[in-house]
């Protein structure tokens, strides 16, 4: 478990993430000490979107809200395919996301999506859901954090390559397809601090000779704010594979490594930007829990940005 005390340390990078969030002007309010009134079993917001770098949040979008989210990963910074040849990454894309996101109640959400990819494994098409069964509420030990479970199949539209030993050697329709199933577990504690704890199931179910089809990662989210309006956020996880699984990949050229994100969250009145930094190339759980092969060591880590925009399609009625 020590390594997850590194992600307190790792604060060194760059990528851009701009979302709309309407509950951007109530926390503005709260960390600057406006409309401060107490309200018993007030619900919660542990975190201030869905997702923070690389993991899911417990956070939902509302009800009756369509968000459209584009996600775009840069290539290296550094490392042997970064520097100034390639603008620090700014002339590579290593993954593209654009999705689509639905509130059909305030804790259910659809999603779908359509993703660049990246090596073999390209043309990725994502449907998943998320469920919030329990939600943290104020002053409320009945509720004391946030559950909620996200789950998504994918599958990739490839052409399919003749060669076994390569990721997109789909010998049938079913060979291309991998799901996620991931259990959200957060809490906030007081003003200071929210953490959460990510444990995710990847079954994918063609894997080159020497992989494994499961693998289990555990991940951790945590956000601090730093001063006002200014808040550190940082997301890790480390896939479990045995020794003999790794040493076979190793083999084959392919080195794993955990991955990690830290950025900078500035909330302003309407919005949330987020400055990230990331070593994995994919967007996608179902790859970059299975196949980050860059090291924040070998300065392989990139920068990228999110534009998401929230559009109300119907309104709750109930609600006054």
């Amino acid at each position: 478990m020590r390594k997850f005390l590194f992600i307190f340390y790792m604060f060194i990078g760059m990528s851009a993430a701009a979302q709309v969030d309407s509950s951007a002007n109530n926390l503005l309010n709260e960390l600057e000490g406006k409309g401060a009134t107490p309200a018993i079993k007030k619900p919660v917001a542990v975190f201030l979107s869905q997702r923070l770098i690389n993991a899911n949040t417990t956070e939902m979008l509302k009800q009756g809200h369509l968000e459209f989210k584009v996600v775009h990963n840069f290539g290296d910074i550094g490392g042997t395919f970064g520097g100034i040849k390639n603008a620090y990454g700014l002339d590579n894309s290593t993954d593209i996301k654009i999705g689509f996101t639905f509130g059909i109640t305030k804790n259910f959400n659809v999603m779908v999506s359509r993703n660049k990819g990246f090596g073999n494994v390209t043309q990725l098409w994502e449907m998943a859901f998320k469920y919030r069964f329990l939600q943290q509420m104020e002053k409320d030990p009945s509720h004391p954090l946030s559950l909620a479970l996200f789950v998504s199949g994918v599958a990739s539209s490839v052409t399919h390559s003749k060669d076994s030993t390569k990721e997109n050697f789909y010998p049938t329709t079913s060979s291309r397809q991998s799901q996620v199933v991931q259990l959200l577990i957060a809490r906030k504690f007081g003003n200071i601090l929210s953490f959460q704890l990510n444990p995710t199931y990847v079954h994918t179910n063609y894997v080159v000779p020497g992989d494994v089809k499961n693998v289990f990662a555990l991940g951790a989210a945590i956000r601090v704010p730093i001063y006002k309006r200014f808040v550190f956020i940082a997301d890790y996880f480390h896939p479990f594979r045995s020794q003999s699984n790794i040493d076979a990949l190793k083999l084959k050229g392919v080195n794993l490594y955990d991955v990690w994100g830290v950025g900078l969250e500035l909330v302003t009145p309407g919005h949330i930007f987020h400055v990230n930094f990331t070593n994995t190339h994919t967007i996608l759980e179902n790859r970059f829990l299975t196949r980050t092969t860059t090291s924040w060591g070998k300065g392989e880590y990139r920068w990228g940005f999110t534009v998401a925009r929230d559009f109300v399609l119907f309104k709750n009625k109930k609600k006054k």
